[in-house]
């Protein structure tokens, strides 16, 4: 992997878009898509099955929450189709303005815009993290962690 790749799927705050599951281009939409594809039909059996089993009587939202996974459109935060949840996020705008990869390239980092309380910690964790062992090493040790 090079750099340029580990960019394309870190945002500028770093946070793991690639691993999103409102990532157009992730593995949570594509697991989604086939889980679905597999279950084709299910629906007869899970009324079946919720006789022995009550977990079965919520199948049908189950695949309603399924089934938004595998219609996931985010572009990602460097994309042109941003759907991140985090509206307080000012490091997109902040990164184009600066002509920066991520947030600790910039030279008031850790600035007051960015996030507040728990979230602004972690925050400073990833982008500390990714100057200490650089990009790739930072995306390629996140592919092994849940993201969430």
């Amino acid at each position: 992997m090079e750099y340029k790749d580990a960019v394309q799927n870190l945002s500028p705050c770093g946070l793991d878009c690639g691993r999103c599951a409102d990532y157009e281009h992730g593995e949570i939409r594509r697991a989604s898509r086939t889980l679905l594809a597999l279950l084709g039909g299910y629906e007869r059996l899970a009324k079946l099955k919720a006789e022995k089993n009550p977990a079965f009587e919520n199948y049908a939202q189950f695949a309603d929450v399924l089934s938004s996974f595998s219609q996931a459109a985010c572009s990602g935060c460097r994309g042109g189709h941003v759907l991140c949840p985090l509206d307080t996020c000012r490091a997109r705008d902040c990164q184009r303005e600066k002509q920066i990869d991520f947030c600790f390239q910039c030279d008031e980092y850790p600035c007051d815009r960015q996030f507040f309380g728990p979230l602004r910690d972690r925050w400073i964790r990833i982008n500390d993290r990714i100057k200490e062992i650089g990009a790739v090493a930072y995306y390629q040790e996140q592919l092994g962690k849940p993201r969430y």
